[in-house]
């Protein structure tokens, strides 16, 4: 009896001695958990967006270069007759500006710029003279840029040319055109005074004086009015030089649509 109660202390204290044991349930993430673990990780990697994003801005970035000439034609009259210092001035393109097989400036692209100096011809000496320039180029999309553009070319005017680097207009010579001028003047004044004299005093002489008279004041008034002011006609072709480089958006010009 002694034996059976010793082996059943022993076992006991070897029971109590043995260590603890806790069944841990097995817990399956739920998808949303699974989710925000993989944002998570995701967050965690290098993020190459921003240089993507630099990659593409950088693969669209364009520029028109300085010296650039761009043909346009002129969407209103000018004269300077009547055109004031800061009048503006209206313009399209007449023709795509490609460079490496891209299309910078589509045609039918508006033109904006401004009157900057207006003179009209004296009487005896000076010659008409108008400057502008161009100032904005607004795309068909509505893509807008600012412009330092003077006219380089005028091949769509007549009797005007363009006599410095700042683009200034200038009316050509008309020292032939006023003697032709004089010449009728006195044509006709020696006829109207000839007449005139000879009605009034009824003889030859009063006819020669009245001749000589009207000859001078013909001539006079051929020399002495106003020499021809520059005009532009509507639709008159104009070279536009640009001074400076112009950064542009490639992207923004390729969604612009060119005028039919």
């Amino acid at each position: 009896m002694r034996g059976l109660l010793t082996i059943l202390l022993f076992a006991g204290v070897a029971w109590a001695q043995a260590p603890e044991t806790t069944n841990i349930p097995q817990v399956t993430p739920s998808p949303v958990r699974a989710a925000q673990a993989k944002a998570t990780a995701q967050a965690k990697q290098p993020n190459d967006a921003p240089a993507a994003a630099g990659s593409v801005a950088e693969a669209n970035a364009a520029e028109i270069p300085a010296g650039s000439r761009i043909p346009l034609l002129l969407k209103q009259a000018i004269s300077t007759k009547n055109a004031k210092e800061g009048d503006p001035v209206y313009a399209a393109t007449a023709f795509p500006f490609v460079i490496n097989e891209r299309v910078l400036v589509p045609a039918g692209t508006y033109i904006q710029g401004k009157i900057s100096h207006v003179e009209r011809a004296g009487r005896v000496k000076g010659r008409s003279e108008l400057l502008m320039h161009f100032t904005t180029m607004i795309y068909p999309s509505g893509y807008t840029i600012m412009l330092p553009g003077s006219v380089e070319n005028m091949p769509g005017s007549e009797n005007t040319t363009v006599k410095d680097k700042e683009g200034t207009i200038q009316q050509d010579k008309t020292t032939g055109k006023k003697v032709e001028d004089a010449a009728k003047g006195g044509a006709v004044g020696t006829i109207g005074g000839a007449t005139a004299g000879g009605l009034a005093t009824g003889g030859l002489n009063g006819a020669r004086v009245g001749a000589g008279l009207g000859a001078a004041a013909g001539i006079a008034w051929a020399l002495l009015k106003h020499g021809p002011d520059v005009r532009l006609e509507v639709g008159t072709s104009i070279e536009m030089e640009i001074q400076r480089a112009i950064p542009v958006d490639a992207r923004r010009i390729q969604m612009a649509k060119a005028e039919p």
